[in-house]
């Protein structure tokens, strides 16, 4: 079940992908960017460790038990499909501020899913730690392009 539910988090991030990639090097690579923006080789891994982060988070919950953990579950599927929604608004239709708006509702259900994970398992919710911080910097960098390029 570990394997299963990284899996489905990894493909979380293939599908975010297939409307990233195509813009990078168009779209992407030709509007203003803050000075902070970090180089683009950094996303792929630091997206990839993420993933397998979420799915380890889920399987210390499937492990507590699915019935009396469903509420749980179902926040983080929540916040799983609104990651990819995120890329398909910035990325796909290339509008930062639909994404920004959307990124900030990812953001709740990252810390409401964190919350929840943690009253389970402990452990369940730190080690979604790094995904709240990673979207809080994504969210400062959404905004800075909206911004830059309003």
């Amino acid at each position: 079940m570990l394997v299963l539910f990284i899996l489905i988090c990894q493909f979380a991030g293939i599908i975010g992908s297939v409307f990233t990639a195509p813009s990078i090097p168009a779209w992407y690579a030709s509007i203003n960017k803050p000075d902070f923006n970090p180089p683009n080789w950094i996303f792929a891994p630091a997206w990839t460790t993420l993933f397998l982060l979420m799915g380890i988070a889920l399987y210390l919950i499937w492990e507590k038990g699915i019935k009396k953990n469903r509420i749980a579950i179902y926040v983080f599927s929540a916040q799983l499909i609104l990651n990819v929604v995120w890329s398909l608004l910035f990325f796909g239709l290339q509008n930062p501020f639909l994404a920004f708006i959307e990124i900030i509702i990812l953001w709740i259900a990252i810390l409401a899913t964190i919350i929840l994970f943690y009253r389970i398992r402990r452990e369940a919710g730190l080690i979604l730690i790094p995904y709240i911080v990673w979207v809080s910097f994504a969210a400062l960098l959404n905004y800075s392009v909206w911004v830059l390029n309003a």
